[in-house]
């Protein structure tokens, strides 16, 4: 038996030396591995130590390591005299191994998902990975060749030498307390919203809070407001809470609210971007924020105002936020730290209306552990000592360069192919293009090139009266944009010289 079981055993094993596991690991692992799928029968011997040192070229303190570790797990056990063996309570407990070699993996039955879920996965957006390198175009994301790296580095380490309780122990779910009040001290003085810190709740990016919100807030099949185009990510955390969005059609001055009175007037929650709408850009007007706050006050809703890049406004006085008009308390304002710092850091906050802030309290203590301390105590620190000011006030003007970079080069190489709008906020615009041009084939033919400029319709639940391309303008410096344009403007006339020919 030793004999066979240490001939088929050592053929399939591979060991190598240069990999970042240990040798003991990787034997581990393979040892493992056999054991579970059944190439070992419950109660047979393994080869001895010195046999497999000598088979497989290592020294016998690895594989004594290795049958130290298999006998903890429990699933090989040492019989003083006799050997090694394959425990016996495999038999009863290791679950029948799926004979996959031959069958493709279409064969395999499909997992079910809950009601809920399988519902909103129909249903949801395409999303692909968000991105993480920068290039012309690329929509949500900040620009990392501007941020002050030493700084956070500094405050980073300096966090690292504190209290090893505060360090490394779980965190308040709502939050640490120190960001909560570095945030609601931002809020007042930046964003003229009136808060307390017990307000705040900190949370894994604004998708979660999007999802927290829906989960607290929504039956299945309730109604829910959503700007037509809007934003991708909230509205797949929406869809999986179970809401019915309506799309609401969106024009210069925001959100039509006489539109969504017409096509859901009994809505339970309404979903806004009104300072930079996403993706068009427009700024809602104070009148249609008034007409909103009312409706929602009549159908007893809520609206969840998503302040996504309200920091970098460079046209002058910002407009206020809906939540700073807010006298009813409706409005559930949530921000992040996304684009004001970096994604990477997955930190965002919502801030409740008074009469949701003991359920917040309630459902966070009970189901979430809260985000990093780490990363909480980094970014409040960055804050209190005036960094994050600083470094908002500085990307203002990075942003207001290079979207007039931006607008500047469209102007020379992509006039009467493509009109780039102008805004006045953020990091991206839109660009129209002609009718008899597709957004998606242009989309498409562009990132062909490397070129990200996503078609309008992507950010749409229903069909847009609208053609165009989202562009970013954010990520890059100006000479990138000005050669992005130019790739742009080739891959558009590529485009349009066909049709051109077509109608001769």
């Amino acid at each position: 038996m030793v004999k066979r079981a240490g001939g088929s055993l050592l053929l399939s094993i591979r060991i190598d030396p240069e990999a970042a596991q240990s040798l003991s690991t990787q034997l581990c692992v393979a040892l493992r591995d056999i054991i579970l799928t059944g190439g070992f029968a419950p109660g047979e011997r393994l080869p001895a130590s010195r046999t497999l040192a000598n088979d497989l070229k290592l020294s016998r303190t690895t594989i004594i390591e290795a049958f130290s570790r298999l006998t903890d797990e429990g699933l090989i056990e040492s019989r003083t005299g006799s050997g090694t063996f394959v425990s016996n309570v495999l038999a009863a407990t290791r679950p029948k191994v799926q004979q996959r070699a031959h069958a493709p993996v279409a064969s395999l039955a499909a997992p079910r998902l809950s009601t809920t879920m399988a519902e909103a996965i129909e249903r949801f957006a395409e999303r692909q990975r968000l991105p993480h390198a920068p290039r012309a175009f690329q929509t949500a994301l900040p620009a990392f060749d501007a941020f002050p790296m030493a700084q956070w580095a500094r405050l980073s380490a300096k966090y690292m030498r504190g209290p090893r309780n505060e360090v490394m122990g779980y965190g308040d779910p709502f939050g640490a307390l120190p960001l909560r009040r570095a945030v609601a001290s931002h809020l007042r003085a930046n964003r003229g919203i009136t808060c307390d810190p017990e307000q705040i709740f900190i949370v894994s990016g604004a998708q979660q809070a999007f999802h927290l919100v829906g989960s607290m807030l929504l039956n299945p099949g309730d109604k829910v407001w959503f700007e037509n185009p809007g934003a991708i990510g909230a509205r797949n955390s929406l869809i999986a809470s179970g809401a019915d969005l309506v799309p609401v059609p969106v024009d210069d001055q925001g959100l039509c609210v006489e539109e969504g009175l017409k096509l859901a007037p009994k809505f339970r929650l309404a979903f806004v971007t009104p300072s930079h709408q996403q993706p068009l850009g427009s700024v809602m007007s104070l009148k249609r924020r008034f007409a909103l706050l009312h409706a929602a006050e009549r159908a007893n809703a809520w609206v969840i105002e998503d302040d996504y890049d309200g920091e970098f406004f460079f046209g002058g006085r910002p407009p206020p936020t809906l939540k700073s008009v807010d006298t009813t308390g409706v409005v559930i304002y949530v921000g992040t730290f996304s684009k004001s710092l970096f994604p990477a850091l997955r930190l965002g906050y919502l801030l409740a209306p008074p009469a949701l802030v003991d359920t917040f309290r309630i459902v966070m203590s009970k189901f979430l552990q809260g985000v990093p301390s780490h990363t909480q105590g980094v970014v409040a620190e960055f804050i209190d000592e005036g960094h994050f000011a600083a470094h908002t006030r500085r990307m203002r003007l990075t942003y207001q360069e290079r979207h007039d970079a931006l607008v500047h080069a469209a102007g020379r190489h992509l006039k009467g192919l493509l009109h780039v709008a102008t805004t006045e906020s953020g990091l991206h615009t839109v660009g129209y293009l002609a009718r008899t041009l597709r957004e998606t084939e242009i989309s498409q033919d562009a990132a062909a090139r490397d070129i990200r400029a996503s078609p309008i319709g992507r950010f749409a639940i229903s069909p847009v009266a609208l053609n165009g391309l989202v562009l970013g303008f954010g990520s890059v410096p100006p000479k990138s944009l000005e050669a992005g344009v130019k790739v742009l403007a080739e891959v558009i006339a590529a485009r349009v010289k066909p049709k051109r020919a077509a109608r001769r």
